[in-house]
């Protein structure tokens, strides 16, 4: 059995490590500031992908992200770790999207790539929290969907076993392909990049990415592998009106930033009068509540 994996990955900035400089005077992210990493439990999803490409030879593993040209930096790093290829999304119609654009978008770009056995994406990125994009794009494309999956444990018969998490322990469930899975940053862990990938694939680029003179350009005639898939809205047969802010019906009304400083440390007891002015101290300060 060949299995035609696709992965859905998002290049995210790192909030897990936030200073006074990771929002923006309008409460908005920071994007500048912060570093742009692999979204974690796209990872996570990557690495139930690649497994399976170990377990059935022949099949095929690709990455789908959407972003400014700079996301091309997911796809390499998919490819250092095992991954045939992979799709850009890049457009400024595509700016500006919540979930439900950016579903439709990836959708779009799915029905282009064709027959796919499995969509495997992170359960949530770092960046939303949302959990939103892998059940919106299974529900346009109609697919069979399985959330919150901790393994992907076995694949026969057209079908997939997949074990997954759920409040009060994980249970075990058989879904047809062709499916859709969402992965919790539980499971197992991405592999390490691959040297001899990383020697391959270093110089490849989606055309927005190259400036022309890089020392390296007449690699790509020679090695077509090097120049990744890059797509705009019309590439995918896209609805300019369902895509990027024009297709986002999430407006934020109002965003409070709150930025932890220690300027002041407090030692209390385990005494409920100190517990209970504790607790009226961080609700009244809105750090909770």
């Amino acid at each position: 059995m060949k299995l035609k994996i696709v992965v859905l990955a998002k290049q995210v900035p790192d909030t897990r490590n936030v200073g006074k400089d990771a929002m923006t005077a309008e409460g908005t992210v920071n994007r500048a500031a912060l570093p742009a990493i692999f979204n974690p439990e796209d990872l996570n999803a990557l690495e139930q992908a690649l497994r399976l490409k170990d377990q059935f030879p022949g099949s095929k593993v690709g990455i789908l992200t959407m972003g400014p040209p700079r996301a091309g930096e997911i796809i390499r790093e998919g490819l250092y770790r095992g991954a045939d290829t992979g799709w850009l999304l890049t457009d400024r119609k595509f700016a500006g999207a919540d979930t439900l654009a950016t579903s439709y978008a990836l959708s779009m770009a799915i029905k282009k790539i064709g027959h796919v056995d499995l969509v495997i994406g992170g359960r949530q990125a770092i960046d939303g929290d949302t959990a939103q994009v892998g059940p919106q794009v299974a529900q346009k494309l109609g697919l069979n969907q399985v959330t919150y999956a901790e393994e992907i444990l076995k694949v026969e018969d057209d079908k997939v076993t997949i074990r997954r998490h759920i409040d009060g322990g994980v249970e075990t469930v058989v879904a047809p392909m062709p499916v859709l899975v969402t992965v919790n940053g539980t499971a197992a862990p991405a592999r390490p990049c691959n040297a001899k990938l990383v020697m391959k694939y270093k110089y490849a680029r989606c055309p927005m990415e190259l400036k022309g003179d890089e020392p390296w350009t007449e690699l790509y005639a020679q090695r077509p592998y090097l120049t990744l898939n890059q797509w705009c809205v019309a590439d995918v047969n896209g609805d300019e009106i369902q895509c990027g802010l024009s297709g986002s019906p999430t407006k934020v009304k109002a965003v409070q930033n709150i930025i932890f400083q220690a300027k002041e440390s407090k030692t209390i007891t385990s005494s409920d009068d100190d517990v209970n002015a504790l607790m009226k101290e961080l609700i009244s300060e809105k750090i909770i509540g």
